[in-house]
């Protein structure tokens, strides 16, 4: 403390004593015991005086009015200088959103559960209707395999882009171009055009749906009771998973329709989805400024919004992105986990039709169990994986997973695997929404979308990378492939969910 905040109450005077001067020695303040650390600020060592953090005016100094400071009134220098030093962004002291607050964030889960359910109505009907591809179009399992290629492809390329868009044109605008994008590939699918056309269109279909999945991760995964919100979302996606092969093999075998008729359904769902995110999405910067100490964090972006060091910023956190463990490491387990999924649901009918001898027009529902499988996971395990938690729950269900895989492969009864599938899908279900949960605890709030588009982009890959790897392996040995590629995989998801580093808990 500096002299002048006790001159009202020392008060030095000079004496003599035996002709001799004698001074009064101020005492000196004694040494900390324990130092203090301010938890919002940058730690320094300098020390931090009274007379520099002021509540109300300045302790040293006239006011503003003329009048004389009241005793216990401090302010800073200015609004925004504490200790003379810098504020560091206030985005790691937000307050949490919750389904409920604002409101407006209902209508924003349904509209993001709606686009995974889009999502999963795409992600589901190939493995219904690769037979019915094969057959129109004179093709074999290699060849059908492209499609799960360019669909990698174009997840890829939007991990480069999508934090830029977001921070160009906002949440509601950036989902409105990802529906665009996917109406773009279901356009000239529902044409029934050249097998060369229907891969190039689902480069499109990955790149929108890359772009939805990551910002509607960050929004659920930032909600209050975060696990519970993903929980729904990707159920969501697990219902559009299980309707899908349903209506697929119903329109197709049944109803004789031209396999492509199924796409007027995802391209009707899509148009819907452009609307609605849109429009639930479209206050939605200016709501979350609305939060704890947003005045300071939007005072000051406002000196920043206008510098070119903004899109240098962007560059930055996808740099570091992908340097960073956890999103490296999240990347190959979302891979493995994406792989072993789209790949169980792509070649188990081919499996069950060609070593089972089963009926396709029965056996096409074979897949819509898994998908119902992964719903009912997603939807009644993700509260308990909340409770036990998600870092021990995900090892025991992915070692659940392996075993009911391996029965699929070993019984020869079709109606044991059908059940046997079923439930690999019911304990994959909530594996999605506990790694979501873990990857967020785990990296900055403010590198969240580009870190997560980064682990959905890569990781959705082995969406594409094992299928067609069992595609191309199923052409020459044998579609009993799927098994042993697919425990693989749940292996790979074991070592890397081990090697990922603990999560702290957030103190945002």
């Amino acid at each position: 403390m500096t002299s002048h905040a006790f001159g009202a109450f020392i008060e030095v005077d000079s004496s003599t004593s035996n002709g001799k001067t004698s001074e009064h020695v101020i005492p000196v303040a004694p040494q900390k015991a324990l130092p203090r650390i301010y938890h919002s600020m940058p730690h320094t060592p300098s020390e931090i005086e009274l007379d520099t953090i002021q509540w109300g005016e300045r302790l040293n100094g006239p006011s503003k009015s003329g009048t004389s400071t009241p005793t216990g009134y401090q302010t800073p220098r200015t609004p925004f200088d504490i200790e003379s030093r810098p504020v560091s962004p206030v985005h790691e002291v937000e307050a949490m959103q919750s389904f409920s607050n604002p409101p407006m964030n209902r209508f924003r889960l349904l509209a993001v559960c709606l686009m995974n359910f889009g999502n999963g109505l795409n992600d589901s009907a190939p493995g219904a209707l690769i037979p019915y591809l094969e057959t129109h179009y004179n093709i074999g399992y290699a060849i059908v395999s492209l499609i799960f290629v360019t669909n990698a492809v174009g997840f890829i390329s939007a991990a480069f882009f999508v934090d830029a868009i977001r921070a160009r044109f906002g949440r509601a605008k950036t989902l409105m171009i990802a529906q665009s994008l996917m109406a773009t590939g279901y356009i000239p699918i529902v044409c029934t055009p050249p097998f060369p056309v229907v891969v190039a269109s689902f480069f499109f279909l990955g790149v929108g749906m890359a772009i939805n999945l990551a910002i509607s991760n960050v929004f659920a995964a930032n909600l209050h009771n975060s696990t519970k919100m993903l929980g729904s979302m990707h159920g969501s996606y697990g219902i559009g998973g299980t309707i899908g092969p349903l209506m697929a093999t119903g329109m197709v075998a049944t109803g004789h329709l031209m396999w492509s008729r199924f796409y007027l359904i995802t391209l009707g769902v899509t148009l819907f989805n452009l609307a609605f995110a849109g429009w639930s999405f479209w206050h939605y910067e200016e709501e979350s400024g609305h939060t704890l100490l947003t005045t300071l964090e939007q005072t000051t972006s406002r000196t920043q919004n206008a510098q070119p060091a903004q899109k240098t910023g962007m560059f930055t956190s996808m740099g570091n992105a992908l340097k960073s463990k956890t999103v490296i490491l999240g990347s190959l387990f979302i891979f493995a986990y994406q792989g072993a999924e789209v790949s169980i649901s792509g070649w188990v009918i081919s499996f069950l039709i060609t070593f089972r001898n089963g009926d396709p027009a029965s056996v096409g529902y074979v897949t819509a169990g898994f998908w119902a499988g992964i719903t009912l996971g997603r939807f009644l395990l993700s509260h308990p994986a909340h409770k036990i938690g998600e870092k021990v729950f995900v090892y025991g269900v992915v070692v659940g997973a392996a075993a009911f895989q391996l029965l699929v492969w070993l019984v020869p009864n079709v109606i044991g695997n059908a059940v046997a599938v079923s439930i690999v899908g019911l304990l994959l279900g909530p594996v999605y929404p506990c790694a979501t949960v873990i990857f967020s605890r785990a990296i900055n709030r403010k590198d969240q979308v580009s870190s997560l588009s980064v682990i959905s982009a890569f990781g959705s890959s082995g969406g594409a990378v094992a299928p067609f790897t069992t595609g191309i392996l199923a052409q020459a040995a044998g579609t009993f492939v799927l098994h042993p590629i697919a425990i693989g995989l749940f292996g790979i998801m074991l070592i890397c969910w081990f090697c990922l580093p603990n999560p702290r808990k957030r103190t945002e």
